[in-house]
């Protein structure tokens, strides 16, 4: 029989689609689940998949089998492909994290057959991506499992389920398919050989909403499972609905409807890219998929160097450019797969990573660290950072803008100046521009490079100096390759939206309107000790309420996400929620003028903290220094040196009671200082503060 193929596209470049109609679909065209489902299955089939026909696990080891057959060009012996099987993909002692590190770094096998040759099996082909095969199943029965499950559509990629999608009908909760893969994880997922712990991607869609995310692997042994004692020891895992995303064009067009979401992101291209190239598999074990954004800003950082190179436009500002990412958008993460990617790009020699200060180098090497132990090379010195620069090796290195200045005042020839090199800088509206800038553009002859900034300079607010060519972000970097703005962030639910509050703090008769008089009498103001009281009081009494730890805060409507629909079963759920926030919430940092007000702030909400019960009380620390504007040899911003006696001797208090705390020993002198502020920033991430 022909089969007619609907092909969207096919760009060999772009994983996200730069443009795409949407089509209209109304609830009448779907009066079941079955009919969706079929359509699906349908389209699915003319975008080239095979449809396929599975109603047992031994009928989908059997297919399996001949897939990885088909890839590898080999054919097994029924007893080598049991071994096989049995040793690396049915192996009962491996489990989520085992198989997903399979799929995301170990896809090729080092098998010896039983007559002794050695050759590689190969379960995914991510060098061409179109050699893998993709087939759909649906209404899949496992066997074995805790409860009698029927699952919807999976995608088979070589024979192995992938990706697997989870439907409702229109009008119904898209958390409700969410909910329902949990209980399949929990149920019946590691059934049988656990086939089904090889997914990679889940999707949940009513047809209206469409969404996807990672079959994360966080270590959460189901304990209902325990108790039947079926799966004991097995590896579940633990989602949440707040990390699921929605696909979008490259334009931050969301994509939502099921029929779209199928043309897009379901394109072979599309698909196979995302399995193969934009996945991270975490140090901590966790899988992260990449969203639209972070991919589309990667593709055309990596377009740009092909294109700049071939057209030997490289140390132009034709060869780079920026992007405009919000904060809180995951910047760590794209610039961590586009330094990976850059990396493996043919005749690319080095990528630097340049962060601005210090304690941005601590926490992206941390974050670096977190993707991938030992993906990125920091330094702590400049002396450090030219041996690393040595080093053919080290493909990719953490550096701060300040060392690599110095670098090239103290190294006016060396070869990286000569090799072709990928400069991509974090938050680079700081200190990228001016003499450091035109240094750095100076020495290098065969570079690209790239900004990553949450709040980049344009024309209008660039300042008195119109030196538009290393004042504005465009002029120091290139063209804007992709922007994701906390409209987009807030819209998309991926950040928080801004909630602004006014209290005045002064009494109309205390507003000074004599100009000449202002500042002195505004400061003095400001510091009254009966406002800094007010001040803290109300820090203390409102903030359980401001950081959401406080449940009494939350209305029904905020904890149901939006185009969901409350339904009573909902209500259950919303107080499990509210339990959670009022354990976690968020955090809080609170930024004032100058070292005085630290000291008067930081004794009166101590002051405070102490009046309140025990399990009341707040955990508050402190940060400050002085950190001159010179480069020196290990700049930092946390030195303590400058500091007059007074200051570090408050420091040195506060330092204590961080310490009596949390049992640690840190002080004021340098190196104990360094781990101090490097402590108190995890424990800020990690609301331990």
């Amino acid at each position: 029989m022909m089969m007619n193929y609907d092909l969207i596209s096919e760009n060999p470049e772009s994983t996200v689609v730069a443009e795409f109609e949407p089509g209209f679909y109304s609830a009448a065209q779907y009066q079941s689940e079955a009919e969706m489902e079929q359509d699906f299955i349908n389209r699915l089939t003319r975008q080239a998949y095979e449809p396929l026909t599975v109603t047992s696990e031994k009928e989908l080891i059997t297919n399996l089998r001949s897939q990885i057959e088909r890839l590898n060009g080999i054919v097994f012996e029924d007893k080598e492909w049991n071994d096989f099987f049995t040793e690396h993909i049915g192996n009962p002692n491996m489990g989520i994290i085992e198989k997903t590190k399979t799929i995301q770094e170990d896809n090729i096998k080092a098998w010896t057959r039983p007559d002794g040759s050695l050759v590689n099996i190969s379960l995914i082909d991510k060098a061409d991506i179109h050699n893998n095969s993709l087939q759909v199943i649906n209404q899949y029965v496992p066997e074995g499992g805790a409860y009698d499950n029927r699952y919807d559509v999976t995608i088979l990629v070589n024979g192995l389920p992938l990706v697997h999608v989870e439907l409702k009908r229109r009008g119904v909760s898209i958390k409700d398919a969410f909910n329902q893969i949990d209980r399949y994880q929990r149920d019946s997922f590691w059934s049988g050989s656990g086939l089904y712990e090889f997914v990679q991607i889940f999707i949940i869609s009513n047809g209206t909403l469409t969404k996807y995310y990672s079959n994360t692997t966080r270590d959460a042994v189901s304990k209902a499972n325990q108790k039947n004692g079926k799966g004991k020891g097995k590896t579940q895992t633990s989602n949440s609905f707040e990390f699921t995303s929605y696909w979008a064009t490259k334009s931050n067009v969301p994509v939502f409807d099921l029929m779209d979401f199928t043309q897009t992101f379901f394109s072979k291209h599309t698909l196979l890219n995302i399995l193969t190239k934009y996945c991270v598999f975490t140090s901590e074990n966790l899988l992260l998929v990449m969203r639209p954004y972070q991919i589309a800003a990667t593709e055309e950082i990596l377009l740009r160097i092909k294109t700049s190179t071939n057209a030997k436009t490289y140390s132009k500002r034709e060869g780079g450019g920026y992007i405009w990412h919000t904060t809180g958008s995951g910047k760590t993460l794209t610039s961590f797969k586009t330094a990976r990617l850059a990396s493996r790009v043919d005749d690319i020699d080095k990528v630097l990573f340049v962060v601005d200060r210090k304690d941005l180098d601590y926490q992206t090497m941390k974050e670096y660290d977190r993707f991938e132990k030992g993906a990125a090379n920091s330094n702590g010195s400049t002396a450090v950072l030219k041996k690393q620069l040595d080093d053919p090796n080290a493909r990719i290195i953490i550096t701060t803008i300040q060392k690599l200045s110095n670098f090239i005042a103290r190294n006016p020839q060396h070869k990286i100046y000569g090799q072709h090199t990928v400069l991509i800088f974090d938050e680079c509206h700081r200190s990228q521009f001016g003499d450091m800038h035109k240094a750095i553009t100076k020495k290098f002859k065969k570079y690209h490079m790239f900004g990553f900034t949450g709040t980049p300079i344009f024309p209008d607010n660039a300042g008195a100096i119109r030196n538009v060519e290393f004042t504005t972000t465009e002029g120091a970097f290139g063209d804007q390759l992709h922007s994701y703005t906390i409209v987009d962030a807030i819209r998309d639910q991926n950040v928080l939206p801004f909630k602004v509050d006014y209290i005045r703090t002064m009494r109309e008769e205390d507003e000074i309107l004599d100009e000449q008089v202002s500042n002195i009498d505004r400061e003095r103001a400001l510091m009254a000790p009966e406002r800094i009281t007010l001040v803290s009081k109300y820090i203390m009494e409102h903030f359980a309420q401001k950081t959401r730890r406080d449940s009494r805060s939350y209305s029904f409507a905020q904890l149901i996400n939006v185009g969901e629909v409350a339904t009573a079963k909902d209500r259950n759920k919303v107080k499990e929620v509210k339990a959670k926030t009022r354990l976690t919430g968020f955090n809080s940092i609170f930024a004032v003028a100058s070292i005085p007000f630290v000291k008067l702030y930081y004794t009166e909400l101590q002051k405070q903290n102490e009046l309140l019960p025990p399990d009341k009380r707040l955990k508050i620390a402190t940060i400050f220094s002085y950190s001159p504007n010179v480069d020196t040899e290990d700049e930092s911003p946390e030195d303590t040196d400058g500091l007059d006696q007074s200051s570090r001797d408050f420091l040195e208090k506060c330092i204590a009671d961080y310490n009596a705390m949390f049992g640690t020993s840190y002080d004021t002198s340098a190196d104990k200082f360094q781990n101090y502020y490097k402590d108190l920033s995890l424990r800020m991430k990690n609301r331990e503060v």
